[in-house]
């Protein structure tokens, strides 16, 4: 195929007639849609017909909303060969909007075509539903410069004992009155849903008692996971509008760079049995040979035309139907990269083009996680200007110097201004051209915010892999030990480094984004790979979070705002900003090299203010122009100063 867009419409529509079903599987000999009762007995069987184009056909006539299905598809069964037809299998419509219940991995599910196991009864099966109206557009753009609140829907509210019980980890509790005031307070201008649409467990977590809690394992691009919401596309176009009725957008992690069919040896619940050669990257010499530039066994081909329209249409569904205000890509480079080059990263690539220039998408915020394992897998400040991107050197330099580590400081102030050695392009630096760097130290791989200075190391013994998964390095620390009498002390000494942590995001010039539960002290003890604990170790424990932080964290979110940087991430011009050491002189140089320099302020002209970095276990003083201000060990403090006229 050489165009963008089959002409053929597909999945599940409403006809003057009854419903018609439509997918793609150009190399299938026969396909048909299978119908189920409430009782999962398959009570019909269509045979469906095929076009020119590969899309196969049938109508059900009388047709309600309701109904439930699945797909069988026929033709060659030659994994050598990347083709895993099997009628024995039930196969999930890529266009399902809606599920019966969540897929629970089976190993039948990835039985061969010879063993003849029907997995209809291991199956979600698709329900047809009554098509929603559009959403009319009431999305107040998004400010380079905001908050972004990154969060998992279940374990965000699982243990939240002041809404009602049965909404807790769902959906609908994003729209309750005591999470949206909760958000408000901090100065949430975004929340980030991390993945929503329908995943399956990896096959190895069973076997651990283990089920994976994060979602980044996905089978459907559309239907939400019944886990989550139960009530489908409307409650989370209900919780959506009610956020933005309260100023605050809503994004979504979407994850299209691998699907939960995982490596030769993984199940088949839709696209393997449609057309594994068309929807997964494979090796030009070796058709039977999955590519894996994600480390989880496959690789979507977002370079093929169909699987181009699946993604485009996926982002429309939630934008028109939902409300949803934009997406972050995680492994963002799949994206862009094309087998017939190389394989590399290409920031043009037609799905990118086509997402900056998509009418429905036009005034989405898009946000690029712009690393993955592939070849040049790490991008970061490549993404076209539109794309926002997460900012890791952002992340490890602010750790590195509130760790103490031995390094230029000037790494970290660049950091503080937007990262202009990454984003900044020369002729482009204006107001509207804001750095776009989103900024964290913490997200939800990795340590908690909290875990970061009360853990050397990584503590995964819970996921069963014998403390070998996750990273290794985390530029974290174990503060509040050396020299501590008791647990009082010690909570005091990390609170005081997740104090000063908490300062530099929220006083960073750029995008700020912060991982739910980490403005009041969340833990995971230790795990810094957590995405198979759907359990307490995941789960915000609200009832015992740190009022005392949580209060520092809606006092930073006001001083941002007074500053104005929530609404304004430009890049500083030249004398909106003067640093200067703690005598007052103006900071050199050779102030600038230096790895031992532990105490230093950033002046903002303009507003007549400093912001005070003191590193060091020590009280400094800062003195300029006879004024003096004493700022304690370990903390970011912003000051007004009466300045000389």
């Amino acid at each position: 195929m050489n165009k963008s867009d089959l002409s053929s419409p597909l999945g599940a529509r409403f006809t003057s007639r009854g419903i018609a079903f439509s997918v793609w599987s150009p190399e299938a000999s026969s396909m048909s849609v299978c119908l189920f009762d409430d009782g999962d007995h398959e009570v019909q069987r269509l045979a469906m017909v095929k076009d020119g184009e590969g899309v196969w056909s049938a109508e059900l006539e009388g047709g309600i909303a309701g109904i439930r299905y699945g797909y069988r598809a026929d033709g060659p069964y030659a994994p050598d060969r990347g083709l895993w037809f099997d009628p024995n299998k039930l196969l999930l419509d890529p266009y399902a909007t809606h599920l019966d219940r969540p897929f629970a991995y089976d190993a039948r599910l990835a039985a061969s075509r010879d063993e003849k196991i029907d997995t209809a009864p291991l199956m979600p099966k698709a329900v047809v539903c009554e098509p929603f109206e559009p959403i009319e557009s009431d999305r107040t753009a998004f400010k380079a410069g905001g908050l972004i609140y990154e969060l998992q829907v279940r374990s965000f509210t699982k243990l939240h004992k002041g809404l009602p019980e049965n909404i807790r980890g769902s959906v609908a509790a994003l729209g309750h009155p005591k999470i949206i005031n909760h958000l408000k307070k901090i100065g949430v201008d975004a929340v980030e849903l991390m993945p929503i649409t329908a995943w399956i467990d990896e096959r190895h977590l069973g076997p651990l008692g283990l089920s994976n809690g994060w979602g980044y394992n996905p089978v459907s691009y559309f239907a939400l996971d019944p886990k989550l919401a139960p009530g489908g596309l409307k409650e989370l176009r209900i919780a959506v509008e009610a956020l933005h009725k309260a100023g605050i957008r809503v994004f979504q992690d979407v994850v299209f760079n691998h699907n939960g069919e995982s490596d030769m040896l993984g199940p088949t619940l839709s696209f393997r049995g449609l057309n594994s050669k068309e929807y997964f990257r494979t090796a030009e010499d070796k058709p039977d040979h999955l590519i894996n530039d994600t480390g989880c066994g496959n690789s979507i081909d977002c370079n093929h035309p169909v699987v181009r329209r699946l993604i485009l249409d996926s982002m429309r569904h939630f934008v028109q139907y939902a409300g949803i205000d934009g997406f972050r890509f995680d492994l963002g480079p799949a994206l862009g990269r094309d087998d017939r080059k190389g394989g590399g990263f290409d920031p043009k690539a037609r799905l990118i083009n086509e997402m900056l220039e998509d009418d429905v998408l036009k005034d989405c915020v898009l946000i690029a996680e712009p690393w993955d394992i592939g070849p040049a897998g790490y991008q970061l400040g490549k993404f076209p200007t539109r794309f926002l991107e997460w900012n890791d050197a952002y992340r490890d330099d602010v750790r590195r110097f509130w760790r103490g580590d031995d390094f230029a400081v000037g790494k970290f102030a660049t950091r503080l201004c937007g990262s202009s050695d990454i984003f900044e392009t020369v002729g482009d630096v204006t107001d509207t051209n804001p750095t776009r760097s989103v900024n964290f130290i913490a997200a939800h791989d990795g340590f908690s915010l909290a875990d970061m200075v009360s853990y050397e190391t990584k503590h995964n013994l819970a996921n069963g892999e014998s403390n070998r998964d996750g990273h290794n390095e985390n530029i974290s620390w174990n503060n509040g030990v050396e020299g501590a009498t008791d647990i009082v002390e010690i909570n005091s000494k990390r609170r005081m480094d997740i104090k000063a942590l908490l300062s530099t995001l929220f006083l960073s010039r750029g995008t700020i984004m912060l991982t739910a539960g980490d403005e009041f002290g969340r833990t995971q003890v230790g795990n810094n790979n957590a995405y198979a604990q759907d359990n307490e170790i995941t789960w915000l424990n609200w009832s015992g979070r740190d009022k005392q932080l949580e209060r520092h964290v809606q006092g930073l979110a006001e001083q941002r705002a007074k500053l104005g940087w929530d609404v304004d991430a430009s890049f500083f011009k030249e004398g909106d900003i003067l640093w200067r050491r703690f005598d007052g002189e103006l900071m050199t140089v050779k102030d600038w090299e230096r790895p031992d320099l532990d105490a230093f302020a950033m002046e903002i002209t303009e507003k007549n203010m400093l912001i005070l970095f003191n590193r060091s276990d020590r009280h400094k003083t800062f003195i300029w122009h006879g004024a003096t201000q004493t700022i304690s060990p370990r903390t970011a403090n912003v000051i007004r100063l009466k300045m000389p006229k």
